[in-house]
């Protein structure tokens, strides 16, 4: 406990996300935002649906995260200062139906994000059961940074050419940049990209050892109550040299999505998809969600 005590516990608290990043099979930190619920025992608690899991995967291959409190839509705070925590993480391999061992997290979610309330109700229970066959994370703090808010800068943002993610990047004024350290831990940073001839130039803060390796750069969005989210992750590899971090761009992905209203469709197919396939590969059957324990906690949060 005595670890989180260092950064501002009130200001933890009141960030609705935080971006979080895993090392994939091939060592890219790979960052996305999401909701976090801080423990009386100085743990932070996550989750991941089935339909995401590879959160959960990378986990279970490799547990050490990082976590950047950075974006503080939402939670009423002005110049809000960043925090980041790298830790060790856990992840059972333990679907939960319910949510038993979590209805703190689940409360928040409800009290933050209003809309989320209908998935429980019968009409949105059938494509929505997914949302709910969730993987809970632990994470256990080794490292807590607190830095001050990237100040708001008046330079124009540089034409961004042809380069890969140069269209998502240019809607965001800035972007987190995962990477690691010379250890290969992941370190998140926050930072403006600026389109150079290969690639993006990336500043950090002297206490971000971001090395040369893979790395990705990370974009999202959401409004105040959780809703209209969007994200896209820019991965490359990371560069250094005499002229500093550049992050030379390899694909994007976007998994909610580029905006468009048809994407909506192709989401709910490619995520009920994921869900079966997770559970076909461990030879299970589709739980059931106990959606009256879930629309409980709902109507408790519609009252607050």
């Amino acid at each position: 406990m005595a670890l989180l005590d260092s950064a501002p516990l009130d200001v933890l608290d009141a960030y609705r996300t935080c971006e979080f990043a895993t090392l994939g099979r091939d060592g890219t930190p790979l960052a996305w935002p999401t909701a976090v619920r801080r423990r009386p025992d100085g743990t932070l608690l996550l989750s991941t649906s089935l339909a995401f899991a590879q959160k959960a995967l990378n986990i279970r291959r490799d547990g050490r995260v990082a976590l950047l409190f950075s974006d503080p839509t939402g939670s009423g705070l002005e110049k809000a200062p960043q925090i980041f925590v790298g830790g060790h993480a856990e992840c059972p391999d333990e679907i939960m139906t319910g949510p038993e061992g979590a209805e703190d997290y689940w409360r928040m979610l409800f009290e933050r994000q209003p809309h989320s309330r209908s998935y429980v109700s019968a009409p949105m229970r059938r494509v929505m059961d997914w949302y709910y066959l969730r993987l809970l994370i632990t994470v256990t703090p080794h490292q807590v940074l607190v830095r001050p808010p990237l100040p708001v800068s008046d330079v124009p943002a540089a034409p961004a050419g042809d380069l890969v993610g140069a269209a998502q990047l240019a809607r965001f004024p800035t972007a987190v940049l995962a990477a690691r350290d010379a250890s290969g831990a992941p370190v998140l940073a926050r930072t403006r990209p600026v389109p150079t001839g290969e690639g993006f130039a990336v500043d950090v803060p002297a206490d971000c050892p971001a090395a040369a390796g893979p790395a990705a750069l990370l974009v999202h969005r959401h409004d105040e109550r959780l809703n209209h989210m969007h994200n896209a992750l820019v991965r490359g590899e990371l560069r250094t040299g005499g002229a500093g971090r550049v992050l030379v761009p390899g694909k994007v992905v976007e998994p909610m999505g580029s905006g468009r209203v048809s994407d909506a469709v192709s989401v709910l197919r490619s995520t009920r998809r994921a869900t079966d396939r997770y559970l076909s590969r461990r030879g299970l059957p589709r739980p059931r969600v106990r959606w009256e324990e879930f629309r409980a906690l709902a109507q408790d949060a519609r009252r607050r």
